[in-house]
């Protein structure tokens, strides 16, 4: 009987199944009782055929019993169709002949997804590529309930990297928001509670994610690019006339502390355009010496 909920999932249970070191004996026992049999059958036909016969029946309902588990491997237990249980001992197993032995991986699966194309939060079109590490832990709801479990992980990491990609931005220049480029790690953490909900319904967890590539489309890069050169400029301008601000006031203020010359409003208005424009110029200043006065 399939053990399920409402929505008809079915839940991993633990298999009925025995070690086959025990059965492998009781088979090497058969064998050797069907090779005695065979040679009575001149000196006791009757009791020799008897004991051909049921070593041979021990033979047929043994051996096919039999299968190995590896480490990291389960084996799903069937009968006549119906979920029995799952079989996670290492070693060599055994279980009735008639029923059915289906094994799965248990093994760490890496999957790097093509890159993907998505609209971001401002509708920019970005390309996304991304790394996931997944394992199965329900084997029933992963054999049992997906059709293609390893298929249904993939189109789902696409599903949830292209709603991830969607609801941010890929980049915000005055670093108020949450980014593609510059949350990592808070971005991945929400790419992995993302997928964890979406393949719960197929026995899979996600241990880790992370996007291994991340940059605008190619039709508009260049255009990106310029902008970003654009506001860096503005940026180290911006920081370059601040700084130099800073300077004239501390010149002006230094000079009026030492008396060394008096300034009246206009020639301290010249004074601080000739330090402004030394401070803020690409190009090394000329020095100009004034032999006369400044007017």
């Amino acid at each position: 009987m399939i053990e399920s909920t409402n929505l008809n999932r079915t839940s991993e249970r633990r298999a009925n199944a025995s070690s086959g070191y025990l059965m492998l004996v009781l088979l090497l026992v058969a064998f050797a009782a069907a090779i005695f049999g065979g040679s009575m059958l001149d000196a006791a036909p009757g009791a020799g055929l008897a004991l051909v016969v049921a070593a041979a029946l021990a033979l047929v309902f043994i051996a096919p019993g039999f299968y190995m588990l590896q480490p990291n491997q389960a084996a799903a237990i069937t009968l006549f169709g119906a979920y029995a249980g799952t079989d996670r001992t290492n070693g060599l197993r055994w279980v009735l002949p008639w029923l059915g032995k289906k094994k799965i991986s248990l093994r760490a699966n890496n999957v790097i997804s093509e890159r993907l194309k998505v609209n971001d939060l401002r509708g920019n079109p970005i390309e996304i590529a991304t790394q996931v590490v997944w394992r199965v832990t329900d084997t029933a709801q992963a054999l049992f309930d997906i059709d293609d479990y390893k298929a249904f992980v993939i189109v789902q990491i696409e599903a949830a990297v292209r709603a991830i990609g969607a609801r941010y931005p890929y980049d915000d220049f005055e670093h108020q928001e949450v980014t593609l480029r510059g949350n990592h790690d808070q971005i991945g953490a929400e790419l992995r509670d993302e997928l964890m909900k979406r393949l719960a319904v197929a026995g899979v967890s996600v241990d880790e994610c992370g996007f291994t590539h991340l940059a605008y489309a190619q039709e508009i890069a260049g255009a990106m690019l310029r902008r970003q050169q654009a506001q860096a400029v503005v940026a180290a301008r911006q920081t370059l006339v601040e700084g130099a601000v800073g300077m004239v006031q501390m010149a002006l203020a230094a000079l009026a502390e030492s008396k060394v010359v008096e300034l009246d409003d206009e020639r301290r208005a010249a004074m601080v355009s000739n330090l402004m424009v030394v401070l803020c110029g690409e190009r090394d200043t000329q020095p100009v010496v004034n032999a006369g006065s400044l007017y």
